[in-house]
This record gives structure tokens, C-alpha cells and sequence, in this order.
């Protein structure tokens, strides 16, 4: 690691500490050369997964938009914005996991459908009206149905 000060290459660890969430390693490095001390991070690097559109078109996963879609299914309901952050944690988890660097849009949607019919069935319905592309009312009702005989 090169001293950001004099940009020395020899350096030592004078200390190391986990992160927070596990996932980091935080290093105090002393240069031998100036006797400076700086932080490193260390940390796994992830590949980024890669998500299958409906029409074909590839892009890279995106916590923020599926954040921001369970966020406005969920306006207004009584759903805590920790819970939204912690269930898109552990779908992001649960992708990777797979182990496959592209992945159909269709397996997030329907993660994310199952995840909100567990905990709100509105948020669900609003959810299910985007991503299925509800056309009419007759959409709502059929889905509001299927919801009903489910219980």
C-alpha cells in the first residue's frame, strides 16, 4: 500500500478492526519511511450483478431503484423504512447467492412480490399494478381476487 503523504511503499499495520456489518477491515498502516499514519479499508470485491429486462435489455443491479419502488408501494402503510432497507439487504444477499451473473428481472419482481404479500397486502396490490402493468380495473379486481382466495 503507497503512503498517500510521500508515497513510500513500505508501510505496517500497526492496527486492525472488523467493521460494523463484518464486511470491512479497517487498518491503521504507519510508513517507515515518514512515519505518518493512515486508514486503509479492505473489503471483498463483489461482482455486479447484472438484471434482464423484460424487453432484453441488460443493466446493472440497482438497490436504489428497488428501494425506491417498495418505499412508494409502501407510502403511507404502516412499514418502517428499516424493514424496506433490511428486506432489500437481504434480496441483494439472496441474488448473489445464486451465483449467476445475470439474472431475470423476473426473479427480483417476484422476490419482491412475495416479500410485500407477506407484510402488506395494499403495498402488495400497488406493487403488483407496476410491475404487471395493470391495464384496467378489471386487472385490479382479478389480482385483488386471486389475493382473496389466497387467505
Amino acid at each position: 500500500m503507497k503512503c498517500p503523504f510521500c508515497s513510500e511503499l513500505d508501510n505496517k499495520v500497526i492496527d486492525s478492526r472488523l467493521g460494523k456489518d463484518g464486511e470491512v477491515i479497517r487498518r491503521r498502516r504507519e510508513c517507515i519511511a515518514c512515519g505518518r499514519r493512515f486508514t486503509t479499508y479492505e473489503h471483498v470485491e463483489e461482482i455486479p450483478l447484472t438484471i434482464i429486462k423484460k424487453d432484453g435489455r441488460r443493466e446493472v443491479f440497482s438497490r436504489g431503484k428497488v428501494l425506491s419502488g417498495m418505499k412508494k408501494a409502501c407510502e403511507k402503510r404502516n412499514i418502517s423504512t428499516n424493514e424496506i432497507e433490511s428486506f432489500v439487504d437481504d434480496l441483494e444477499r439472496d441474488l448473489r447467492e445464486i451465483g449467476e451473473k445475470e439474472i431475470s428481472s423476473h426473479v427480483v419482481g417476484e422476490k419482491i412480490m412475495a416479500k410485500l404479500h407477506t407484510i402488506d397486502d395494499v403495498a402488495y396490490v400497488r406493487f403488483a399494478s407496476v410491475y404487471r402493468e395493470f391495464k384496467d380495473v378489471n386487472d385490479f379486481f382479478d389480482e385483488l381476487k386471486t389475493l382473496l382466495n389466497k387467505q
